[in-house]
C-alpha cells in the first residue's frame, strides 16, 4: 500500500467548517435562518444584479458545498464511477497540488517525464519534494513519456510518486490501458501513480470499463475545463480509493469550489449531448487540422487531446516562429521545458482553421 506522510495517519486534522450543506445532511433536514454564518448575507448586491442578474446573484452569498454532492452524484451516476470514490476540487491543477499535499512530505523524490504539463513540476519543488525527470520517448511518428524509464527512475530513487498524463500534455499521446495496468503494477508497492486525465474525454474510447475503474495505488484526476467549457470555474474531480479520498480531504481547503461554480457544472452536467457535440466537434476540427499541417509536409503527432502536436527539426525554429506569432496576436504553445523546446501545440478550435491565421507557421513548413 502506497504510504501517507507520518503527521496524516492520526485522527486529525478535522475539518472545522464542514458547511451548511454537510450539516443539513447530517440533521437530515434544511436549515433556513442562518443566524450564526459570517457571510455577507444580507449584502444587496445591487451592482452585480444589474450586471449579472438575479439568478447569478442567489448563487454568491454563502461558501459552496464542501463535499460537491450534487456534481459527484452526475458524475457517477453518467461515467458509472461508485459516488464515494470521488472528489471535487479547482480544477486538475488544484487536485495536482492536493495529491502532493496529501502524500508527500517534504523531501520525498517524485518522478515524471522532462518536459510533459510543467504545473506538476512547479507543484512538487513548492512543496519541497525532489522532483526528477526521465526523457521523453522520441522516434518517427511518437513522442512519449517512457514509462519503463519511469520505473526505473522510482524504483532506483525510492520515489513517492510518479506523475504520468494520459493522454499527454504537450505531446498528445495516448498509453494504452495495459501500459498503465503494467507501470501500476510494476511500480514500487508504497509508490503513488498520480495519473493526470485531463483530456480524457477526446479518447476515442473514453466510455470504456477502464474508464471507470477505482485502481488501488492510483489518484487519477479530471477537468470540466475542456470537453465541458468551465475552465473559467475552476473544477475537476480526482477518481480515487474512498480511504485515500478521505485523506485528502483531511489537507484540502473547504471551499475550494464555488456555489456558483458548482451549480455551473451541474447544468452543463445535466446535458450530456452538449458535451457530446463539442467534443465530436473538437474530433473533427482536430483531425482537419492535423491533415492541413500534414499536407505542408509537418511532422505532425498522433493526438488524443484537443491540440495537435508539430514536431519541427529544431528548438530555434520553433521558438522563432512561436515569438513571431505572438508579436502578430496569435498564441499558441510550445513547452517551456528545452527538452521538448522543438514542439509546437495548436488547440483545435475554429480560429486555428481560418485561411491565412497561422501563415507565419505555414510559411515556415514550405
Amino acid at each position: 500500500m502506497p504510504r501517507y506522510p507520518a503527521h496524516l495517519t492520526g485522527s486529525g486534522p478535522n475539518n472545522p467548517f464542514p458547511g451548511i450543506k454537510v450539516l443539513e445532511r447530517r440533521l437530515g433536514h434544511e436549515i433556513p435562518h442562518r443566524l450564526g454564518s459570517n457571510e455577507g448575507l444580507d449584502m444587496p448586491h445591487a451592482a452585480l444584479r444589474r450586471h449579472f442578474g438575479d439568478a447569478m446573484v442567489e448563487h454568491v452569498y454563502c461558501y459552496g458545498d464542501s463535499e460537491a454532492v450534487g456534481v459527484r452524484e452526475r458524475i457517477s451516476r453518467q461515467q458509472t464511477i461508485p459516488f464515494d470514490a470521488l472528489l471535487v476540487d479547482a480544477g486538475a491543477d488544484s487536485l495536482i497540488a492536493l495529491t502532493l499535499r496529501t502524500v508527500a512530505e517534504p523531501g520525498t523524490t517524485v518522478v515524471s517525464a522532462q518536459g510533459t504539463y510543467p504545473t506538476f513540476g512547479y507543484f512538487a519543488q513548492g512543496q519541497g519534494c525532489r522532483l526528477v525527470e526521465t526523457p521523453y520517448r522520441e522516434a518517427p511518428g511518437v513522442l512519449a513519456p517512457d514509462i519503463d524509464a519511469l520505473l526505473e527512475t522510482a524504483k532506483r530513487g525510492q520515489a513517492r510518486l510518479v506523475y504520468l498524463a494520459n493522454p499527454d500534455n504537450p505531446s498528445g499521446h495516448l498509453h494504452r490501458d495495459e501500459d498503465i495496468r503494467r507501470l501500476r503494477a510494476d511500480l514500487p508497492k508504497d509508490c503513488w501513480l498520480l495519473l493526470d486525465e485531463a483530456y480524457h474525454d477526446f479518447r476515442d474510447d473514453a466510455e470504456s470499463p477502464f474508464a471507470s475503474e477505482v485502481i488501488p495505488g492510483v489518484i487519477r484526476l479530471r477537468t470540466l475545463s475542456k470537453a465541458h467549457g468551465l475552465a473559467g470555474l475552476r473544477i475537476g474531480y480526482a477518481i480515487a480509493e474512498p480511504d485515500t479520498l478521505a485523506m485528502m480531504m483531511k489537507v484540502r481547503i473547504h471551499y475550494a469550489v464555488s456555489t456558483l461554480t458548482q451549480a455551473a457544472a451541474e447544468v452543463v452536467l445535466d446535458h450530456p449531448e452538449e458535451v457530446k457535440a463539442h467534443i465530436q466537434a473538437v474530433k473533427t476540427r482536430r483531425e482537419r487540422l492535423a491533415a492541413h499541417f500534414q499536407g505542408l509536409g509537418a511532422d505532425v503527432l498522433p493526438s488524443a487531446t484537443n491540440f495537435i502536436g508539430i514536431r519541427l527539426p529544431s528548438a530555434a525554429l520553433a521558438e522563432r516562429i512561436n515569438r513571431e506569432l505572438l508579436d502578430a496576436g496569435r498564441l499558441i504553445a510550445r513547452p517551456v521545458n528545452p527538452a521538448l523546446g522543438h514542439i509546437l501545440r495548436i488547440t483545435a478550435v475554429e480560429d486555428a482553421l481560418q485561411p491565412g491565421r497561422l501563415a507565419i507557421l505555414e510559411n515556415a513548413l514550405k
